[in-house]
């Protein structure tokens, strides 16, 4: 089974940038459907990004579209999320998963799962 740690996370101001990365352990990473997920306080878990094994493809939610981008270097075993613009409301501890398929953001198909990095924006 993989671990996953991620990393990144911080106080920023609005309209500021973050780069949040996971590292996985394992040597099946590349085998993986890779997800990156929020979640604040008093709200469900939401995912934002999904990436394909090979990076080729890539899912978004609406509230991130355009702003954050998802990317994967399988042979550093991690996965990437390159935040832009970002807003109070994206205020949250972001995780990273695993998932043997595109989830299209569907939360239930991701099964390992990181400790989670906070990410706080100011206004």
């Amino acid at each position: 089974q993989v671990q996953l740690v991620e990393t990144g996370g911080g106080l920023v101001q609005a309209g500021g940038s973050l780069r949040l990365s996971c590292a996985a352990s394992g040597r099946t990473f590349s085998s993986y459907v890779m997800g990156w997920f929020r979640q604040a306080p008093g709200k469900e878990r939401e995912v934002v990004a999904e990436i394909s094994w090979s990076g080729s493809s890539t899912i978004y939610a609406d509230s991130v579209k355009g702003r954050f981008t998802i990317s994967r270097d399988n042979a550093k075993n991690t996965v990437y999320l390159q935040m832009n613009s970002l807003k109070p409301e994206d205020t949250a501890v972001y995780y990273c998963a695993t998932a043997q398929a595109m989830g299209f953001l569907r939360p239930e198909v991701f099964g390992s799962w990181g400790q989670g990095t906070q990410v706080t924006v100011s206004s």
